[in-house]
């Protein structure tokens, strides 16, 4: 026969047993990555003196749990300027511990663009590096796609227009 206090003990195990048998969630194998936002929407160039940042935010998933960099010699983010797009700037994705469950990887990125080591700058026709009070800004947004170890591409993410700002 059950005492109440056995009940009492069954009753407060039960929501622990019911989240332990919870299924996991299951991603696919290629990463699937979401643009989460930026830290603000402009920066300033690279010659105008003034060391300047932006970071852009974004949620990945990984269903078989490579995702970071297989070795040191290969970049595994690319990041697209809308102004050059055949030509991203290739970047390297934090190594992420196994976590060993089978079920995948989630989390969350952060991108830190440096106008001095991106040397970002301010494009008109066929003008580099741009200062002229009649050109005060110039506009684009980044792409970004992540590969995993295994080779797979994820999808690929837009910021928002990003305001460069080519003067003081």
């Amino acid at each position: 026969m059950y005492t109440s206090r056995s009940l009492l003990w069954f009753a407060a195990l039960l929501p622990l047993i019911v989240f332990q048998c919870a299924e996991a969630p299951t991603y696919p194998d290629e990463p699937v990555i979401t643009y989460e936002g930026m830290s603000s929407d402009e920066i300033f160039q690279f010659p105008s003196g003034v060391r300047d940042t932006l970071r852009i935010f974004f949620s990945f998933t990984d269903g078989d749990g490579d995702l970071s960099r297989l070795d040191s010699n290969t970049n595994d983010v690319f990041l697209f300027d809308s102004r050059f797009p055949d030509s991203p700037t290739r970047l390297n994705f934090p190594d992420i511990e196994e976590e060993g469950t089978g079920n995948g990887i989630s989390g969350d990125a952060t991108i830190i663009i440096d106008n001095f080591a991106l040397q970002l700058c301010c494009l008109r026709d066929d003008e580099i590096c741009v200062q002229d009070q009649s050109f005060p800004e110039d506009r684009f947004r980044y792409s970004i796609q992540v590969r995993d170890r295994a080779g797979n591409f994820s999808n690929i993410i837009q910021t928002d227009e990003i305001r460069l700002r080519c003067l003081r």
